[in-house]
């Protein structure tokens, strides 16, 4: 059976530059050189996110509850949390232990994406 090596999040932004900025200056993220001016490849360890600029679509903030679009799981979750504090990342949900066995929290882009981090507490 095939096996599934890593996962690559793709994201509609109204301002590709600007998401970017974002992605690098508060999250941590490298760009990744691309000969495209409508999408930008950012990366962080094992996690890889492809932005790519739709300014005429439904902005990100208006999808409610379903602009979450990733569940990245960590090894160190209170110090990416301190990391995050550090560079005022807008959090959703602070750090807590959840029943299900997992040690997490919730931030928002300025775009409106909400992304979870996760740590396994077992």
């Amino acid at each position: 059976m095939a096996k599934i090596t890593h996962t690559m999040h793709v994201l509609a932004v109204p301002n590709v530059t600007e998401t970017a900025d974002y992605f690098t200056a508060a999250l941590g993220f490298d760009l990744r050189p691309i000969d495209d001016e409508g999408w930008r490849f950012l990366i962080r360890d094992n996690c890889r996110v492809m932005i790519g600029e739709c300014p005429d679509a439904l902005h990100p903030s208006a999808l409610g509850d379903h602009n979450y679009f990733g569940y990245l799981v960590v090894d160190d979750i209170d110090a990416l949390a301190a990391e995050y504090e550090a560079r005022a990342v807008k959090f959703r949900a602070k750090v807590a232990d959840k029943p299900w066995g997992m040690r997490e929290f919730a931030i928002e882009t300025p775009d409106g994406h909400r992304i979870m981090f996760g740590q396994d507490i077992s």
